[in-house]
C-alpha cells in the first residue's frame, strides 16, 4: 500500500492538485485524503473512491490496488472554480485565487476546446456589460494558456488598472487594442496600447442557471 501512496502523490504533483481538492472529490472530510497519505488511515482505499481516484487520473485501477477494471477513456477532469470574480461592469479588485470548489468535465471534450485542461479554470462574471452574451452571475471556463502570446479576436479575462475584467478584444492596425463591452449601455476602450491590459485567458465556454 505504501507503492500506492507514492503513486498517488506522484500523480497530484503532476496535475498540482491537493490533498483538501481530492478529499472533495472523493465526498470526504477535509483532512480524510491527507490522513490516508501520510498516517496511513484508512489502510486501504474504498472501493467506490479508489474506482472515482482512477477514473480522475485516467489510470487503471490496479495501479491503485484493484482489481484491474477498464477505465473509460474519456476520464472526467475536475476544473478549479475560483472565489473570484471577472467584472462585466466598471471593474473588481481580487487580490487571491482561492478555490471555492471544482467541476468535472469529459477530458476528451476539453482538449478539444483549450490548448490544456491543466490551463483551465472557472470563475463567475459580475456585472452585465457583456450582456446578451454573459450575464451577471454566469461561469466562465478560462484558458489561460491562450492569451498575449495568442492573442485574437474574442472574449478575455483581463486586468485593467488592477481592475479584472471580462470583456471583448478586438485587435486593431499599429498593434492598438479595443477593449469593448457588448452591452451597448456600457462604452468600451476604442484605442488602447497592449502594455496597459494584462490578458489573463480566453473565455471558452459559458454555463449559467436558468430561471
Amino acid at each position: 500500500m505504501d507503492e500506492v501512496r507514492t503513486h498517488l502523490e506522484k500523480l497530484m504533483d503532476e496535475r498540482g492538485d491537493d490533498c483538501l481538492s481530492i478529499s472533495r472529490l472523493l465526498g470526504r472530510n477535509a483532512a480524510y485524503f491527507q490522513q490516508f497519505l501520510k498516517r496511513g488511515v484508512p489502510k486501504k482505499l474504498m472501493e467506490n473512491d479508489r474506482r472515482l481516484l482512477a477514473t480522475y487520473f485516467g489510470i487503471d485501477e490496479a495501479e491503485l490496488g484493484g482489481p484491474g477494471l477498464p477505465v473509460v477513456s474519456t476520464s472526467t477532469v475536475m476544473v478549479p472554480r475560483l472565489r473570484l470574480g471577472a467584472s462585466a461592469g466598471p471593474g473588481a479588485h481580487a487580490d487571491g485565487e482561492e478555490r471555492s470548489g471544482q467541476i468535472g468535465f469529459e477530458g476528451k471534450w476539453l482538449r478539444k476546446l483549450a490548448t490544456s485542461p491543466d490551463a483551465l479554470s472557472i470563475i463567475q462574471v459580475a456585472g452585465d456589460s457583456m450582456a446578451p452574451t454573459l450575464g451577471d452571475g454566469d461561469d466562465i471556463l478560462v484558458d489561460r494558456g491562450d492569451a498575449a502570446d495568442r492573442l485574437r479576436d474574442g472574449i478575455y479575462v483581463i486586468r485593467m488598472d488592477d481592475a479584472l475584467m471580462v470583456k471583448r478584444l478586438a485587435v486593431r492596425p499599429a498593434q492598438q487594442l479595443s477593449v469593448l463591452s457588448d452591452n451597448p449601455a456600457y462604452p468600451g476602450w476604442p484605442d488602447v496600447q497592449p502594455d496597459q491590459v494584462s490578458v489573463i485567458g480566453r473565455v471558452v465556454w459559458a454555463g449559467r442557471k436558468i430561471s
